[in-house]
Parts: structure tokens; sequence; C-alpha cells
């Protein structure tokens, strides 16, 4: 049961990061944040097909390599709304880069720490939160039109 939740917690998020990269064509920055969410897309989606793709060393590595790169990203983000944010960081784009980021890193970690033991227990649990956490806000954000507003004219087109 545990390993079939596990399985489909990373089609879900698969599911989630490839609709990430899809709704960024019409971003400043398309390119990069295509891939940033592109190559979790495909690392998650191999995990949901074979978990014991993440004793694979190539898998690792191209984990690691894109977990650092979304942490240094997590902490210039950071850095830049600690800096200019007026309000609430969700209305700001970089906040929601910033979360995006956030969920990219803590996802890559949980499978990176599957190779080592099954996920049971409270990293489960912790597996499935993340996993539903960027439906819901969708929902939420998609529900709650005043959300939107301040948005800038190219993320509004999208949703």
């Amino acid at each position: 049961m545990a390993a079939r939740l596990w399985r489909l917690c990373n089609l879900l998020m698969a599911a989630f990061f490839g609709l990430a990269a899809a709704v960024q064509v019409n971003d400043p920055d398309a390119g990069l944040w295509t891939v940033v969410y592109l190559v979790p897309a495909a690392l998650t989606l191999l995990v949901s097909i074979n978990p014991s793709i993440t004793d694979n060393g190539v898998w690792r590595n191209l984990c690691d390599l894109h977990s650092a790169g979304c942490v240094v990203g997590t902490i210039a983000l950071a850095c830049s709304l600690f800096a200019y944010a007026q309000g609430n960081i969700f209305h700001e784009e970089e906040g929601r880069e910033l979360f995006g980021l956030v969920i990219i890193t803590i996802w890559m970690s949980l499978c990176r720490s599957s190779a080592k033991s099954p996920l049971g227990g409270a990293r489960l649990v912790a597996a499935v939160v993340v996993a539903l956490f960027p439906f819901v806000s969708w929902l939420y954000i998609y529900v709650n039109k005043d959300v939107r507003e301040s948005w800038p004219t190219h993320c509004k087109t999208v949703i």
C-alpha cells in the first residue's frame, strides 16, 4: 500500500511539474523556468514508473545538481524578496517562483532519501501533503480572483 501511494504521489508531482512548465509559455523568462520544472517532472515520472531508479548514479547526480541549483535560486529570490517585497509574497512573482523552487527542493529530497529506505510513516505523510499542496494552492488561487488582481498580465492570462 505504501509503495503504491508513493508511486501515485510521484505521478501527481510529475503532473504538477509538467503543468508548471506548461504555464511558463508567456513568462518573460520562460526558457529558464520551463527547464527548472521539466527536470523534476522527468525525474519524478521515472520514480513513479520505477522507484528503484533513485539508486541509479545518473539519476542521483542529476537530482543533486538540480537541487543545488534550486537551493541557490531559493536563496537569491529570498534575498530579493526580503529587500524589495511590498506585501504578500504570493502577490510578487518572485514569491511564487520561490515557492516553486522550495517545492522542487523538498520533493527531490524526498525522492533522494527514498533510495536509502522505503518511505513510510511520517515521510509518506509528508509526501502526500507536499504532493497535494500545489494542486490545493492552484485551486485556491483559481477560486479567489482577488489573489490574482495584482499579478502581471502574463500571469493572469495563463490560468
